[in-house]
């Protein structure tokens, strides 16, 4: 089985209240040098079967309609499993496919 992560990110313009609280909190923690904090979501799906550019077109429509709010979300896919990675590279030429939207 392949393993394909959907990482989703507030938009930069986007206030994030929980990575200011993170922030704050970190040099109370001893944890100084921080100068900002994002916090996101990361989906990792497992795949059955090959992990191709329908299978991939299928993920990216997961994660646009279902994953993310792309009205104040960005999101990236990338395939981390190394076999399904060297598969998707012999099939399109990119080991690990990032979108952002």
């Amino acid at each position: 089985m392949a393993r394909v992560v959907v990482d989703v990110m507030l938009k930069p313009e986007i206030l994030d209240p929980q990575g200011q609280a993170v922030q704050r909190a970190l040099p109370r923690l001893g944890f100084g040098g921080i100068a900002d904090v994002r916090q996101g979501k990361r989906f990792e799906l497992e795949v059955a079967g090959p992990v191709d550019d329908a299978a991939l077109a299928r993920i990216h429509e997961m994660a646009e309609t279902f994953l993310a709010n792309t009205v104040i979300e960005d999101f990236t896919v990338k395939i981390e499993n190394a076999d399904a990675a060297a598969d998707a590279d012999a099939d399109n030429g990119n080991a690990a496919e990032k979108v952002s939207r």
